[in-house]
């Protein structure tokens, strides 16, 4: 039997809800709300929100128990970081310690969550992400409010990138106040940026030529670090939101790299009046406990539940009903004991006996608790040792990561990148630009930055466009 599901995501301006049995739309709804009720994911009214959330459950006759729910994503940070292979049991220590260095915001602040990643040998690799801790509190409150039962929570762009079938996939969401920029590989969200929209201009067609600018800058950033592998016209481009609605836009964003661009396709059973551009994000929640089988699947492999542990609802256990019948039976065994020994003098011997093999198993047991707890402490101080480890490895790609991020800014878009080598505190940066002042401009900036002591112009040619090489020192 196809199992149903229910999942709700509030928007700044709409609250969606949307009920699947299987692979088939069974309900769904869209509720406005008035601005101002919810700001940048933030639940600013919380009454008048689980009022509307309330309305939207009865008008649609759906399940209050066990929805699944979704943050907007504002203010949040995602990473795929590598530690070096650990115990299963260190690993929640490692990552917390990893994200305590590497997050900006102090851990006080947000939640997190992360999920271990199939690894190579020798290495464990977590995807990470952490979020406001304010925007959960608030939401969770409100959703109790409305008599909703939080059963799982996730990200909006998280949810986005369970849609495609594809193992690299640029994905484009753009409403009128937001705009969110994911790239897909490997089956991994590698890249997710969420951007706030000017406010001065009102249509999406004015705003296209930023939508435009950013989606250049993020395919420039992360073909800067995997010029291996960079993202070319076969990766496709989705998109989805409001830009879905103008495809006569489409090319425009991309531009003239030769990327095929399309709706982002919807893996559910099309409905009458169902309009799935406008419920992506509940299909991909949706689809964490909805995955279709499919050999060779290529979704992606995030996929956690970012509901904080104090939020998750208790499971039934069947031990803590059993505990209490244990327990009773165990208090009238003991009475019909003593009444037995009342009884059977002749008993006490047997007993004693009893008591004086339960004492050597007592000390053999204390014996035992020494020998593991000394094992333990070994085992920390070698847990130490690699954490001290994976920390001089993470400063070290995290001080490249930065060089590399430094000279990719700093770079006017029509300038291009042939090769970056990097050696200790030296860099070699070689590229080409139309004209030579953009390449001297390029050279005055990164003089400028404070990561660089010293930038010294190597060559610079007329090859077609200009070509030049660059000495960075660090």
């Amino acid at each position: 039997m196809a199992k149903r599901v229910t999942t709700l995501f509030i928007r700044d301006n709409s609250i969606n809800l949307l009920v699947m049995k299987g692979e088939k739309v069974e309900k769904w709804a869209s509720l406005p709300l008035e601005p101002g009720l919810v700001s940048q994911g933030l639940i600013v009214d919380e009454e008048q929100v689980a009022d509307k959330v309330k309305q939207v459950f009865k008008e649609t006759g759906a399940k209050a128990g066990k929805v699944i729910s979704a943050l907007s994503g504002h203010d949040s940070l995602y990473r795929v970081i590598s530690l070096p292979e650990l115990p299963e049991a260190v690993i929640p220590e490692a990552v917390r310690r990893e994200a305590q260095r590497t997050i900006p915001t102090p851990l006080e602040e947000v939640y997190f969550s992360y999920q271990s990643l199939p690894s190579p040998r020798g290495e464990s690799r977590v995807f990470l992400t952490t979020f406001p801790r304010n925007v959960v509190d608030v939401m969770v409150r409100t959703l109790r409010q409305a008599g909703v039962k939080p059963h799982i929570m996730d990200l909006a762009p998280l949810a986005l990138c369970r849609i495609p079938d594809e193992p690299r996939a640029i994905i484009v969401n753009a409403r009128l106040d937001h705009l969110d920029l994911i790239v897909l590989a490997d089956r991994l969200p590698q890249v997710i940026r969420r951007l706030s929209l000017p406010t001065e201009t009102e249509s999406l067609e004015e705003k296209l030529p930023f939508i435009a600018e950013e989606f250049n800058r993020t395919v420039a950033f992360y073909n800067s670090s995997h010029m291996e592998k960079p993202l070319d016209s076969t990766v496709p481009v989705f998109v989805c939101g409001d830009l879905a609605e103008e495809p006569d836009t489409w090319q425009s964003v991309v531009g003239g790299a030769g990327y095929s661009v399309s709706a982002l396709p919807s893996p559910v059973e099309p409905a009458e009046g169902f309009n799935p551009n406008e419920f992506m994000v509940n299909i991909g929640l949706a689809l964490k406990e909805l995955l279709p089988e499919k050999e060779e699947a290529n979704f992606s492999l995030v996929n956690f539940n970012a509901l904080p542990e104090a939020y998750v609802p208790p499971r039934f256990s069947m031990v803590r009903v059993l505990i209490p019948v244990v327990t009773v039976i165990g208090i009238g065994l003991i009475i019909l004991a003593v009444i037995l020994i009342l009884y059977n003098r002749t008993e006490i011997a047997t007993l004693r006996s009893e008591v004086t093999i339960a004492e050597t198993s007592v000390i053999q047991l204390q014996l035992d608790t020494a020998t593991l707890k000394a094992q333990v402490g070994s085992a920390k101080t070698i847990a130490d040792a690699l954490n001290a480890r994976f920390i001089t490895m993470e400063r070290g790609r995290a001080s490249v990561y930065l060089d590399l991020r430094e000279i990719v800014d700093l770079a006017n878009q029509n300038v291009f990148f042939v090769q970056v080598e990097h050696k200790g505190s030296s860099i070699i940066v070689k590229g080409a630009a139309p004209n030579v002042g953009l390449i001297y401009s390029y050279a005055r900036d990164l003089r400028e930055s404070p990561r660089f002591s010293r930038v010294w112009v190597a060559r610079v040619q007329e090859d077609g466009p200009w070509s030049f090489e660059f000495s960075l020192t660090k």
